[in-house]
């Protein structure tokens, strides 16, 4: 059992893999567990969700520094992101980088048929190419190697841009408490902010929340779920709630415990705890230290996972994680594996 930031783990040595799946504190871990046991004695009511997902979303609102009732809650990236798709006009030209994570691009190339043109540039030369362009969608961290968007100049070139913003790699190491400005901030839940698999967000900004298509408009995206349950006519709620998925529960019990707790660490000494773990086996391979949490190299994968080392391969390269309950054990066990 590991201890981090005031909850416990039951996370092996060698764990680098939270940029695929992140491994949950024991408290919300348990929080899920009792969730099936009420599940499985037939105990529990539809209605013993609501408190979940309320909790959850007034922590996701404050890690990106919003209101809760500018927050949506869904079940995948790109089915939050594809509410922004739809809302852009005819024609739009959309800016994305480079070998970026494709539930950020497709669900804007989907709608090529009405003339929305996506391009590529590479990362670097994101907040440039904004300029020429209407739609701005980009990973705040890049999934397959972990490079970070350069959101100050990002937002310094933001006027008249529309801007989306995909966290789901920074958000939980990387304090983003400041992100108020963009159109919308989309995050999942499985990865650094260690829910069940199954639970999303997204912020809308109020500039664009009346532009924003409600194209899953269901049941729980009343103004009153329990009201909207039956008939027409379209009844939906005046607030981001319009754009609510009915929620998966058990993901969103499991992030009732998870991103409370995130939301009230110091982010920045987070941060600091990650970078500095990255940093530490970068220099290990005698390479220069990096800004993230995520590190990319080029390393024998089998050897790795032989030595128990949970990682993935990206882009054809060797992807490790370092998360808060990460320790120094971990990159002794990495430097190891990697130096003989």
């Amino acid at each position: 059992m590991r201890e981090a930031f005031g909850q416990t783990f039951d996370i092996p040595v060698g764990y680098h893999n939270t940029a695929s799946i992140g491994v949950p504190p024991t408290a919300v871990a348990d929080a899920v567990e009792a969730a099936v046991r009420r599940w499985r004695t037939g105990v529990d009511v539809s209605t013993a969700f609501d408190g979940d997902v309320t909790a959850a979303r007034a922590a996701f609102a404050a890690l990106v520094g919003t209101d809760p009732s500018l927050v949506a809650i869904g079940a995948s990236v790109s089915q939050l992101v594809a509410v922004a798709a739809a809302a852009v006009p005819d024609g739009a030209r959309v800016v994305v980088p480079a070998g970026e994570f494709t539930s950020v691009p497709f669900p804007f190339a989907a709608h090529g048929h009405r003339g929305v043109k996506v391009t590529e540039v590479p990362l670097d030369e994101i907040p440039e190419a904004m300029r020429d362009h209407d739609v701005l969608a980009a990973s705040v961290v890049q999934s397959s190697d972990g490079r970070l968007l350069d959101l100050d100049a990002v937002r310094r070139n933001s006027e008249g841009v529309t801007v989306v913003l995909d966290v789901t790699q920074a958000l939980g190491w990387l304090p983003l408490a400041d992100l108020g400005w963009a159109d919308y901030v989309v995050g999942a839940g499985y990865k650094w902010l260690m829910t069940p698999r199954g639970a999303a967000w997204m912020a809308v900004h109020p500039d664009v929340l009346d532009r924003a298509v409600p194209i899953d408009a269901n049941w729980y995206a009343g103004e009153d779920p329990w009201q909207t349950v039956y008939g027409l006519p379209l009844r939906l709620a005046a607030d981001a709630r319009r754009f609510d998925l009915s929620p998966v529960w058990f993901a969103h019990v499991g992030a009732a415990v998870a991103l409370p707790w995130l939301a009230s660490l110091d982010l920045a000494a987070v941060r600091r705890h990650n970078v500095g773990l990255a940093n530490q086996f970068l220099d290990r391979l005698g390479l220069p230290p990096g800004d993230s949490a995520i590190v990319s190299v080029d390393a024998d994968a089998d050897r790795l996972a032989a030595a128990g080392v949970r990682h993935s391969v990206r882009a054809g390269r060797v992807r490790l994680s370092f998360c808060l309950s990460n320790t120094e054990q971990d990159v002794d066990l990495l430097g190891r594996s990697l130096i003989r």
